[in-house]
């Protein structure tokens, strides 16, 4: 088996599909609106074959983005080298995201930096 697409609920979805496209090459369907519920969502897929479902609906919660919490905590993009993770990380911060912590190795041997996107999610970049 293997994990066909991640949801998630954003307050501006053509910001965050821009995101996705723009940073981590993502490629985006045109679309998806129900015009009775006024849901919309976009499919961005990636290399591998997986896809982010980024949805948006009218009225939607919105609560703070704590760090210590149950549920989704992060997702992470490979980007294929060391190197890469710093060029990367160096062009979010560049471009006004926080980086949440800065590329290193962790204890358990991985290297990665954690930015967060416009919404406060967290993304995790590593090898």
């Amino acid at each position: 088996m293997k994990i066909e697409h991640v949801a998630m609920y954003v307050n501006d979805l053509e910001a965050a599909r821009d995101f996705f496209v723009r940073y981590f090459d993502g490629r985006s369907n045109d679309g998806y609106h129900n015009k009775t519920t006024d849901f919309r969502s976009y499919f961005v897929s990636f290399d591998d074959g997986t896809r982010l479902e980024i949805m948006n609906k009218p009225k939607m919660a919105d609560p703070e983005k704590v760090p210590d919490h149950t549920g989704y905590a992060h997702f992470a993009f490979s980007t294929g080298s060391k190197e890469s993770v710093d060029e990367l990380t160096a062009r979010l911060e560049q471009d006004g995201y926080e980086v949440l912590s800065a590329p290193r190795t962790t204890g358990d041997g991985y290297y990665e930096s954690c930015i967060a996107d416009a919404e406060g999610n967290r993304i995790e970049l590593t090898v």
